[in-house]
Order: C-alpha cells, then structure tokens, then sequence
C-alpha cells in the first residue's frame, strides 16, 4: 500500500474511532473558533475585552508631545469665566462678539467655535454684526434634531438655522460637531463618518481640500501630553476667554496663522472618554477631541487598516495553530510551542499597533480565544481516539498515582516502567495503633466502614502531597516518592504528607463517632533510600511498587516510633534531602534486624524554633564529645516533663556516649 492509502486509512481509522456524533461536534466548535477568531467585536463580552485590548495597546503606543502644537489655539470658556462673569448658561455671547473681532484682527488662519447657538440671548445683535464683520472664515457649530435628538429639539434646530441665515452676508458657516462614541462603553475610538445630511465636520470645514479622509472610519489617532523638565506638556495651548478679551496684543503670536478652536472647557460638562482613559483616569473635552481630530487631518496621519482578507487569514491560522498544538504528541515540544504561540498572540497586536497599522478591527481577544477554543477541541477529539490505547493507564493510575503524575504518564506512557529500575526513593509506612484489638471488638460492618474511612483520608494526604501509593496492608498504608517521575522537592512532599498523616490520624480517632472503642494514634516512618520500582506480578495481575532495602528500612522506622516514644520518624538520609525546618534529633539508632546505625528525627512543627535549634546544636556538641551539652540537654528535659520523646532521647544518648548509637530493644 502507498503512503496516501496508508493516510486514507489512518483517516478512516481516526473517523470511526472518534464517531460521527463527535466528529460533527468538532467540526461545528472548529467553527465557531473561527468565527470568534474573526469577529470578536461584534460579540457580546468578547467585544469588552478587544475594547479593552485595544484602549491598552493605543495607550502604550500613542504619540506623547514634547512640544506644543504650534498650529492649534484652544480658547475656552472655563469655571474661572462663568464666575467672573457670574453667568453660567448660556455661555456669555457679548464676550464671545468681542474675542472673535479681537482674533480676527489677529489674523488666524481659521475659527471653529463649539458652541451650539440654539435660543435667543439679548447679546444676539451683537453677535450677529461681529459675525458678519469678520474676515477669517469662521464655522459655527451645527446639530440637528434628527441625529442628535438628546440635544437638540426641532425648534432649537430652527433658531440655529435661522440665526446663520441672519449672520450673513460674512464668512460664517456651519460645521457638525457631531462625535461617535462606541455605543457599548460611550468612548470615543473612530473616526466620526461623515453624513451627508448634515455640514462637514468641524476639522475638515476648518481644512478643506484633504480628500484622503473623505469617508475615513478608523481610529481617531489621539496624541497624549509628554513632559518637559518634569512639567507635563498640554498637547494644545489653552487660553481662557476672559484673558483674550482683556489682553489681545499679550496672546497675538498664540492666535496669528493658527486655527482657532472656541467652546467650553468647564467642569463635568462635554465630556468624553478616550482609549487613554481607561489606564490615565483623564476625560477629554470635546473641544480637544476636535482638535485631535484636526491635527491629525493637518499631519494627514491615517493609520493603515487591516483588509478584510487578513483578518480572515489570521483567524484561521490562530485556530489551525491551536487545534495543530493540541495534537502534538511530543510533551517537549508542545511545552515549548505553547508559550511561543501564547506570546505570539498577546506581542502581534501590539506590535502593530506600534507599526502604525490600525488595529481597531482586530480582534486580539478573539484570536486567543479562537486558539484555544481550537486546542480544547481538538484535544478533546484526539483523546477520544486514543482512548483505547490508555483504557488500562486510566483505570490503573488512578488508583494509586497523583493527578499530576498520571496526566503526564497518559501523555507519554513510556514513563511508567512495565520492568524494574533501581530509583532512589523515599518510603513512607504508616501504622494505626491498636487496630487490631479495635477490630476484635466491633461488628465487620462497622470494621468495614471505620478502615475505608480511614483509609480513603490517608490516600488522599498521600495523593496530595505527590506521592505514590503503593498498598495498603490491613490499617497500614505503604507510599513513597521519587518513581515514576521525581520532582525536586519530593523530599519536602514527603515529611510534610508524614506529618499531615499523624494529623489526620488524630481527627479521625475524635471524629469517629460514640460507641467505639478508643482509637490510638498513626505512626509514620519515612526513609530515603535506593529500591527496584516498577510493575510485578505476573501477566494480568501486576501492581506497580517498590522492592528493596529502602522499603524496609522506612517499615522498621515507623516501627521503631513505639519505643522511641514519637509519632513521626524520618531518617537521616531523608531529612538531608528536605528543605523544612522542623525537625529535631532523636539520635543515632539501631533498628530491629538491621546492623548498620541510622541517624533519626522527627519533625515537629508545632515546637518553639529556638528550642528545637537549641536541641540540634546540644546533639551535635555532646555527639562531638562535649559532656556538658548532656547536662543542658537533661536541663530541658526537667523543663519539658510531658515530652516523652524528648525523655527517652535524652536517655539514649546518655547510654550510647559521644559519636554512639542505641540498639532498638537493649533499654
């Protein structure tokens, strides 16, 4: 057969296995991963987070002014007029007479004025002949009921029409104010499109003759105020109504050749959000958003917009990525590309944005979301085809091994040793005091219930802590860590499973309910040591454990715990290895059918810090030869009567000398 027919085959295989039902499945979430991938900001919540995305991008990317645009004069009516003037609506139209013949003797270039004159004021005449005695074309701000019903009322509209009519002949002519915040958020991102209905915008009546933002719908390309000597530098000059009407010839090189924007710059009013809102906290006026909008006219900056076909190309990609990733075997591999694509997703739009491409319409969010929609999918379909392959991992990890440790061994099952392989690991025997007669004196259904119970809160602390349980032998539970997969800080994993085990132990014993007899304590041993681990057993009856001395040494040390009088013991070779400071010592021992000493602790969290390094430094100097440390050691003994513990090791050391050990079963 050919490689194509062996494909058609796999292919074939594939489909079956995975089943038609999951099949469709697939494919339909396929699409709508697409779908999100391309049109995130028509939908509902995703269409938040773009909004979000892009005001953060803009923001990191936005022009800051070092300088002052030396082309643009703002002159605002502010709080500090409408107290002078002791009026606050309408705004003052016989100082705005009196400032627009000041100007224009002045010799701007242009004036744009965003004040709506929608009633009758008894300055009215005045305004009306300062209009018509102007030379410098000058737009007055226009709105209509129709599309700016919240502000304008159909008699309103009229006064306005026919006060225009009235200021002729001269050169003003109405200009729309008309600005487009995103409906969804009320911030102002686009460009406000131009509407046939009504006169052109107010910056391009002010600049005639820039036909490439004819029909232009993109991003309104803000600039933000940058600093200077540490002293933040306005983006546009702002000067106050009062000042012009007082002092003209003090601002003539502010208003000569410039255009001339007037409105209001007064507290809570006209206010909009920006994308830079968001990160600044700063609303904008929308007189400055005016002359945002005219600057960029004037510098013809128009940012490079994404066509529709790329925005397709690249949804496509980000799910074909996602769902590719998602079937990648390698668990190498895929640790890698995971974070390059991730990183990919998040760096692109922004880095764009910094290219000067207009990212409005792209949606960020939705590649992401796209991607991973893809990699769940497509995981999914590719677990449901392998199912078979893993049925006998999945029924047996479980059981036995943590979470983490069986999801890596089901993505690569090769880790999971079918033969032995000697490992250094670290075992844990745990022991129920007096369960034997316990179970002598209740019926075997309260037997039953009373070991499951407890046996269930044991495997969990072990599958909690990562370890690997190996069996359970009556009340007994054998654990270690370190096989199949060793982690760095098994040894910390460890002694604290060891220590939450005589814990749970303890709980159990209070919470087991009136009637039965006491319950004594769990004792634990832990040991780091070397065993064979792997799965024995024979053909259809295997069990994954570990054989070896370590194995046995960690069973002598939970049962050495009687007599030295502890709960917890961990040896020498398994404290080195942890990273916890909590134990104290409990000296050098000799276990029951062993010849060689092992060096032995027990952990105690709960005990003073300072006692217990005072106890370690009073080992070491008597175990160096110095007699006296004994006498301190006693000292504290007398002082800590209740401790047995630390009774009997005071004792053995006593009895062993200087550098000695204890054999187990001589006291």
């Amino acid at each position: 057969m050919d490689g194509r027919g062996d494909l058609r085959q796999r292919m074939r295989r594939g489909v079956r296995r995975i089943g038609a039902l999951r099949l469709v499945a697939t494919l339909v979430v396929l699409a709508l991963a697409i779908g999100l991938a391309r049109y995130a900001w028509q939908l509902p919540l995703a269409s938040d987070a773009e909004r979000a995305l892009y005001d953060l991008r803009f923001t990191a990317h936005a022009q800051r002014m070092l300088t002052q645009d030396s082309r643009i004069t703002l002159v605002t009516y502010n709080d500090d007029t409408l107290a002078q003037l002791g009026k606050r609506s309408p705004l003052d139209r016989a100082m705005l007479a009196r400032t627009l013949r000041a100007i224009d003797a002045m010799h701007p270039r242009a004036i744009g004025i965003d004040i709506l004159i929608d009633q009758a004021q008894p300055e009215d005449a005045e305004l009306i002949a300062a209009f018509r005695s102007l030379r410098t074309p000058t737009f007055l701000a226009f709105a209509s009921h129709r599309y700016n019903p919240d502000q304008m009322l159909p008699w309103q509209e009229s006064f306005l029409t026919d006060f225009l009519r009235r200021a002729r002949p001269g050169p003003l002519r109405p200009a729309s104010i008309r600005l487009e915040s995103d409906l969804a958020d009320g911030v102002i991102r686009r460009w406000p499109d131009g509407n046939p209905h009504l006169p052109p915008l107010l910056a391009q009546a002010l600049a005639p003759g820039r036909h490439a933002f004819d029909g232009y719908t993109g991003s309104i390309d803000f600039r933000l105020p940058g600093t200077a000597q540490n002293d933040e530098v306005p983006v546009f000059t702002n000067l106050p109504i009062q000042f012009v009407d007082q002092f003209p010839e003090g601002v003539r090189d502010m208003i000569a050749g410039r255009y001339v924007l007037i409105g209001g710059d007064i507290q809570d009013l006209d206010d909009y959000e920006t994308p830079m809102t968001r990160t600044t906290g700063r609303l904008m006026k929308g007189l400055e958003v005016h002359a945002q909008i005219l600057a960029q006219l004037l510098d013809g900056r128009m940012r490079v917009p994404i066509p529709a076909w790329a925005l397709w190309l690249a949804a496509i990609i980000a799910v074909a990525a996602g769902a590719l990733t998602s079937l990648i075997e390698l668990r190498s591999w895929k640790g890698l590309i995971i974070p390059i694509e991730i990183a990919l997703i998040a760096w692109l739009p922004f880095q764009l944005q910094g290219w000067g491409v207009d990212t409005i319409a792209l949606p960020a969010f939705g590649w992401g979301g796209g991607w991973l929609l893809a990699f769940l999918a497509a995981g999914t379909a590719a677990r449901a085809v392998g199912s078979e392959q893993r049925r006998f991992a999945q029924s047996a990890l479980g059981k036995y091994l943590p979470a983490d440790i069986a999801a890596q061994i089901l993505r690569d099952p090769d880790r999971l040793a079918l033969h032995g392989e000697k490992k250094q690991i670290y075992a844990l025997f745990s022991d129920l005091e007096g369960f034997t007669k316990l179970s002598h004196a209740i019926t075997p259904e309260q037997l039953s219930a009373l070991l499951n119970t407890y046996l269930d809160r044991m495997s969990d602390i072990v599958l909690k802590h990562g370890g690997t349980i190996d069996k359970f032998v009556g009340d007994a539970v054998v654990a270690f860590w370190g096989a199949p997969i060793a982690r760095d800080d098994d040894a910390d994993r460890a002694v604290r499973a060891a220590i939450e085990m005589y814990e749970g132990g303890q709980a159990f014993a209070r919470e087991a309910g009136e009637g039965l007899p006491p319950i004594g304590i769990t004792r634990v041993g832990l040991h780091r040591g070397e065993a064979v681990v792997g799965n024995f057993g024979g053909v259809g009856r295997i069990q994954y454990t570990a054989l070896g001395d370590g194995m046995n040494t960690g069973a002598r040390l939970e049962s050495a715990n009687k007599q030295l009088k502890t709960t917890v013991l961990v040896s020498g070779d398994a404290k080195a290895q942890s990273t916890l400071d909590l134990f104290r010592p409990m000296g050098r021992i000799v276990l029951s059918g062993r010849a060689t000493p092992v060096e032995v602790w027990e952990p105690v969290p709960h005990m003073d810090p300072g006692l217990r390094q005072q106890l370690v430094a009073l080992w070491e100097r008597f175990d160096g030869g110095d007699t006296e440390a004994l006498v301190q050691l006693e000292a504290i003994v007398d002082a800590h009567k209740t401790d047995a513990a630390l009774r009997e090791f005071v004792y053995r050391i006593r009895e062993a000398g200087p550098g000695g050990h204890f054999v187990l079963g001589s006291k």
